[in-house]
């Protein structure tokens, strides 16, 4: 059909306006929960992906690089290549459309809008494992575990690489020119994207990246990017030697800085480091009054940093080339932590509650997030007759009357050692005392939290007994210097007094 083109343009405009109205809509309705505003968020971003493709393509008609645009305009006109006047052209065009009624009697007209709100009525399929907890936490376990095993990473507990995972500036620059480095924190900022593009999808992180690299090549073209001071460069490419030739007249007198000093300072020039002390010596002299482009090049490393692939003294670093990308992979890194720093927190005060529960405990609680994650609503938006306030089931009900009563729900227990928390019902009253809050109540009071303070929950209660049990146990009670054992190189056992007196006295 001859305007067909332009009806495209005129049913695309319909669709960019059709969209921007659903994207006021959708966010004029208030999200009751984290996850319907995660819902909501990945709707709109669906949306506005669809407003950028659909705006693209009515560029590329405007700009009508293959002239169409502009032929049919001309056609109706009536301005025909074969000479036609208006009146064929708009005959010809009434012809074309009754036969395609007549060839489609079925066809109707469909109402654009209602089709577009039912597409974007369905939740978005949203991919989080278990341990992100629906966007709540991360999940590093994976890169926890690469790091410990490393060179360039230390032996620590999980919560105390979650500090230190985000300050990559703090590994020592000798281990990041490694393979290993590079893929363990590229995958890394790959996995710290993909997270944050799922839980914040209506932020730009093209744009942010954009400014990062724009302060990173200024912080660069100075050596002041965090992590990458060069202290050896000057003016980007000119490496100085670690070494001052000025103070070595001979090569002898330059043999005694020793062969390792020598080793660094042919490395830094980017010359063969290899040979006797006394080769070394000579191949670094020959630098004092010899300009690096005009030595021969058999005297330069092939991978040093001063040569390019043509084997040109004053081409591009390929090491400083490979440091520069390291170094833009940290700085982008540093900016997404800081994005995400409120997800840190809550994945080490998750981590380290964890770390004080048992098996059963953390099923109990992965069930009970679970359940709060489908269920959780504002109470005046609550569409559920419950008049008794009884607690919610896994289906989102009200559980059943006599087993709110079964279980003793309505009855709160409250602990002063937990700071006044409260429990609900005998049996989590009962769990709560080997539960970490409880247990964090204990340790701040000194107390150890043993069988003999169940159902102690008044702090003055929980002193008292703890008195007279250090009273009753008198004597008996642990003293380190007399039962704490030593254990000498031949195997002999010692209470630590006796050690401490033989150490003393040099017998042992």
């Amino acid at each position: 059909m001859s305007s067909t083109l332009l009806e495209v343009t005129r049913s695309s405009h319909e669709e960019v306006e059709r969209l921007e109205r659903l994207v006021a809509k959708e966010l004029q309705n208030d999200p009751t929960s984290s996850k319907d505003r995660l819902y909501q968020s990945h709707r709109v971003r669906f949306m506005i992906e669809q407003i950028i493709d659909t705006s693209h393509k009515i560029v590329e008609i405007y700009e009508d690089k293959d002239n169409a645009r502009k032929d049919e305009i001309a056609v109706l006109g009536g301005q025909t290549a074969s000479g036609t006047n208006v009146f064929s052209a708009f005959y010809d065009r009434l012809k074309e459309i009754r036969d395609y009624h007549r060839r489609h009697p079925a066809a109707r007209v469909v109402d654009a809008g209602e089709e577009y709100e039912q597409m974007f009525k369905e939740d978005p399929v949203l991919d989080f494992s278990g341990e992100e907890g629906f966007g709540r936490y991360l999940d590093l376990h994976e890169f926890y575990n690469r790091y410990i095993n490393s060179k360039f990473g230390e032996r620590k507990e999980y919560t105390a690489f979650l500090d230190v995972f985000s300050q990559p500036q703090l590994i020592p620059r000798k281990h990041k020119m490694t393979k290993q480095y590079k893929e363990y924190i590229t995958d890394l900022l790959e996995y710290l994207i993909s997270f944050f593009e799922r839980t914040e999808p209506l932020q730009d992180l093209d744009r942010i990246f954009s400014k990062v690299a724009t302060e990173f090549e200024e912080q660069w073209a100075i050596g002041k990017v965090e992590g990458w001071e060069n202290k050896d460069q000057e003016n980007g490419h000119v490496f100085q030697p670690s070494i001052d030739l000025d103070y070595y007249s001979t090569v002898e007198e330059l043999m005694g800085v020793g062969p390792e000093k020598l080793k660094e300072g042919l490395a830094a020039l980017g010359l063969k480091t290899g040979g006797t002390i006394q080769q070394r010596a000579e191949r670094l002299f020959l630098t004092k009054n010899t300009p690096l482009e005009k030595l021969d090049k058999k005297h330069f490393a092939k991978s040093s940093r001063g040569l390019d692939q043509n084997g040109d003294v004053n081409g591009p670093s390929r090491k400083q080339e490979d440091g520069k990308e390291l170094a833009l992979v940290e700085a982008k890194l540093r900016k997404l932590c800081e994005l995400l720093q409120e997800n840190i927190v809550r994945t080490k005060e998750n981590a380290e509650k964890k770390q004080g529960m048992s098996y059963e405990e953390l099923q109990q609680e992965q069930l009970e997030e679970d359940t709060l994650a489908d269920v959780e609503s504002d109470d005046e938006n609550e569409t559920i007759y419950n008049p008794l306030k009884l607690p919610l089931g896994w289906d989102g009900k009200p559980i059943p009357y006599w087993l709110y009563k079964l279980h003793g729900l309505g009855q709160e227990f409250k602990c002063e050692i937990c700071g006044n928390h409260s429990y609900w019902g005998r049996r989590a009253f009962e769990r709560h005392f080997k539960e970490w809050r409880h247990q964090h109540g204990m340790r701040c009071l000194g107390i150890p939290n043993t069988k003999n303070f169940n159902e102690i929950t008044s702090i003055q209660d929980a002193k008292e007994l703890w008195e007279k049990i250090q009273a009753r146990q008198g004597v008996h009670k642990w003293r380190p210097e007399l039962e704490e054992e030593y254990e000498d190189q031949e195997g002999n056992i010692y209470n630590k007094k006796t050690y401490t007196d033989l150490q003393r006295q040099g017998l042992i």
